[in-house]
């Protein structure tokens, strides 16, 4: 009898089967089948089927999950067929505000550190950018887990939100990287391949191709402002302050941010404008999502469901 009851319902499996055949068509049909995409179906399946408690995982994940599916789904439409794209704008604007005066003119600081690097910072850079994602999910995980399933729906949504924001941001105000500028000029040049940038010195150095690897499968090259890079651990560090994190954590999660700040403009990645812009986007999505989404019961009352759903147990 206990197995029986924890057996998804027949309305919970028809949900769950039509989102992943609505998914997968829709991603084959314009975005292109990748041996990930099975991978995940296969996962979901698993885990929605085998207990109440992995299938309770799966909805608690379903934040990250559409984050995921958004960020892929931006292929349909490209941002620079909806807005021109800002490239020499932007670089002039960085170069006005942030411009080091060198030997060989004004620079951008990205332009200085690209002929002024080092390999500790090389290495520091890669580890830190490989925190990006990885360290918010862990850190989410932790929180559910350790049964702190408020204050993980709360940090799953607003990382959701604000990636939803920065989604916009994009598509509002098209922008080149820096290291589009240094390898082809001002001229826009669209379907451009993704590029590692100072980031492939970390790769060479481990001999691994890590971030080749990554960048090779980039949505949209023209999507340099807000930079969501420098927008995650902010989400994170906001709520480990709402949760039962030991101090250390938190000074680990501020020096792991304040890290990828650095490496975005470094690596030439970003401009400082679009990690300023990132982080302002965080805090925006917090304020919004806690002092104003929050207030609307309608939406209070299906976050409190979602939250007891996720917390029950059994």
């Amino acid at each position: 009898m206990e197995i029986l009851s924890n057996r998804p319902s027949v309305k919970e499996t028809w949900i769950l089967i039509l989102s992943l055949i609505v998914w997968l068509i829709v991603t084959t049909l314009f975005v292109g089948f990748r041996p990930e995409h099975g991978f995940m179906t296969l996962l979901i399946a698993i885990l929605f089927f085998a207990s109440q408690e992995t299938r309770k995982l799966v909805v608690a994940l379903l934040p990250f999950a559409l984050f995921g599916i958004s960020y892929d789904w931006m292929r349909i439409i490209p941002n620079y067929e909806v807005n021109p794209i800002d490239i020499r704008g932007l670089y002039e604007t960085e170069k006005s505000l942030f411009g080091i005066m060198t030997t060989e003119g004004l620079l951008t600081p990205n332009e200085f550190f690209q002929i002024h690097h080092c390999p500790i910072l090389d290495f520091m850079a890669g580890i830190f950018y490989l925190c990006w994602v990885p360290v918010p999910i862990l850190f989410g995980l932790g929180l559910y887990l350790t049964r702190q399933r408020k204050t993980y729906l709360h940090f799953a949504l607003v990382f959701l939100f604000v990636n939803l924001i920065g989604f916009v941001g994009y598509y509002i105000h098209p922008a080149a990287p820096p290291w589009y500028v240094m390898n082809y000029g001002f001229e826009p040049i669209l379907n451009t391949p993704g590029d590692v940038a100072g980031l492939g010195r970390f790769d060479e150095m481990t001999g691994l191709s890590i971030f080749q690897s990554l960048y090779g499968r980039n949505a949209n090259v023209f999507a340099a402002i807000p930079s969501l890079h420098s927008a995650y651990m902010v989400v994170t560090l906001f709520y480990s302050f709402r949760s039962s994190c030991p101090t250390w954590l938190r000074s680990l999660f501020a020096f792991i941010m304040a890290g990828i700040w650095f490496t975005a403009v470094y690596s030439g990645h970003h401009y400082i404008i679009d990690v300023t812009l990132g982080i302002v986007c965080a805090l925006t999505g917090i304020v919004i999502f806690e002092h104003l989404l929050m207030r609307i019961p309608a939406f209070s009352g299906f976050i409190q469901k979602y939250a007891q759903y996720i917390q029950s147990k059994g």
